[in-house]
Parts: C-alpha cells; sequence; structure tokens
C-alpha cells in the first residue's frame, strides 16, 4: 500500500526558518521515498512503511536538534498526493 503525509511544521522559536530549511534537507535525504516541498507544507509519498518510517526517524532527529516544533499532518492512504 502507498502513502502520502502532508506534513508542516511550526517551530515554537523566533528564528524558525533556518529550523525548518534544515528539516527539509534532512526529509530530502531519505532516497525511498518522494518528497514535494511547497510554502505551507511538505508531501512525503512512497510505500507505506518506508514513508511511516521517515517521518517516525525525521521527527526523532528534530528532537535530538533541540528544537521545539510542533508536527501537524495529514495522512492520505492510497493516494499520491505529488
Amino acid at each position: 500500500m502507498n502513502l502520502s503525509i502532508e506534513l508542516t511544521a511550526y517551530p515554537l522559536e523566533d528564528e524558525y526558518l533556518p529550523i525548518v530549511e534544515k528539516y527539509i534537507k534532512h526529509l530530502k535525504s531519505y532516497k525511498n521515498i518522494k518528497i514535494e516541498v511547497f510554502p505551507t507544507c511538505s508531501v512525503l509519498f512512497g510505500k507505506h512503511d518506508d514513508v511511516i518510517e521517515v517521518l517516525s526517524s525525521s521527527i526523532k532527529w528534530s528532537v535530538k536538534q533541540k528544537n521545539k516544533v510542533v508536527f501537524l499532518s495529514k495522512f492520505l492512504p492510497n493516494y499520491e498526493a505529488i
């Protein structure tokens, strides 16, 4: 099964843009999914297990960076949103 996830990150810091840019760069390092970046969100697409693994790993990565971020997501099973 395929999965699309629309993901929005809201850093809880004044200098939020560098945090978002660094997070997007990290997401793009995963080669087993597609990612499309829009002004208000990013969309991840691929095999269900791969996308879930990337989402989990990238949020853990963000926490290790000591960033305070709120993540909002929408899951669209069996739909290629990009």
